[in-house]
């Protein structure tokens, strides 16, 4: 009976706010005190491996009417930050026109995880690997900040230096800190299919097992190409463990306008091995990361020759 009660004492208190605005006015009244929450898979993991405290109250996101929804509206594909992961990898309207981000979702962990975390969770822990996949779709973020929401380009958002993690972020006493990710919004073509161009879409995750496990190494690549088999339009972009995804651009200046042959093929191998600067892994080396990167990124669009 005392057990039971010490662990009452200890539990957090839970926050069902109606609104957006709503939760982030709790967070601001809360401070450090309180966490932003919905499928709470990340924050668990890290406070089961001992990185992070349990807080004295949880912002639960869930009972936020629309926060999970998705819809195509004004060219564009919107997801709601509370989204499940299985439920976005099998909506007919992301599998039909963004594969790319459907694909990534699918190497998420396991089907028992992704059917209980959120994509706004992936994402607004920086190094999520479905990241590689909006950034390569182009995707922007839209926050509320108490008072109004806004829009922010992903890569605006993760080229900032020295982010702190997770935990840390949702704690601090700042406004960036305290504001609350509600959609992500991904740019749709005018039509899917052109009669110039067609769009094609690349995703590997390498790791020392299939599930479970940390990424060594993710890939993405959203590309248009041409009647000729030409690139008219390429992005790359690459992630995996705790490193921050980042566009190749080097490796997408040598594709643009080619066709991906051998020659260009070794330039991409090379620009990518120089670009991509990964964060330290315990469990393997550096070079043996961007090797596996190069040769995952070169052997796809291989395939495309």
């Amino acid at each position: 009976m005392a057990a039971n009660l010490e662990e009452f004492l200890l539990s957090p208190a839970v926050w069902q706010p109606q609104s957006s605005g709503a939760a982030v006015r709790l967070k601001h009244a809360l401070g450090p005190l309180g966490v932003y929450t919905a499928g709470s898979t990340l924050l668990r993991t890290q406070w089961e491996a001992g990185g992070g405290k349990l807080p004295t109250h949880l912002i639960d996101l869930t009972a936020i009417p629309g926060l999970d929804r998705i819809a195509v509206q004004n060219g564009e594909l919107i997801i709601g930050a509370t989204a499940r992961l299985n439920d976005c990898s099998s909506h007919p309207v992301v599998m039909e026109r963004a594969p790319l981000l459907a694909d990534a979702i699918r190497q998420i962990a396991g089907w028992s995880v992704r059917n209980q975390a959120t994509l706004g969770g992936n994402a607004a822990s920086r190094v999520g690997d479905a990241v590689p996949a909006l950034l390569a779709l182009d995707a922007c973020l839209v926050w509320h900040d108490g008072e109004k929401q806004y829009t922010e380009h992903i890569a605006e958002w993760l080229s900032v230096q020295n982010w702190p993690g997770m935990l840390e972020w949702v704690e601090t006493r700042d406004t960036i800190g305290l504001r609350l990710l509600t959609s992500i919004r991904i740019p749709l073509p005018d039509e899917y299919t052109t009669k110039q161009t067609r769009r094609w879409f690349a995703y590997h995750k390498a790791g020392r097992r299939e599930a479970f496990m940390p990424s060594l190494v993710t890939a993405a690549v959203a590309a248009e190409v041409g009647e000729d088999g030409a690139f008219a339009d390429i992005r790359i972009t690459a992630g995996g463990g705790r490193t921050v995804p980042l566009r190749l651009t080097e490796a997408e200046r040598l594709l643009r306008g080619r066709r991906p042959e051998a020659a260009a093929l070794r330039q991409v191998h090379e620009a990518v091995r120089e670009q991509y600067v990964p964060e330290p892994d315990p469990f393997a080396t550096d070079d043996y990361r961007k090797l596996t990167l190069a040769n995952l990124i070169a052997a796809e669009l291989w395939k495309r020759k």
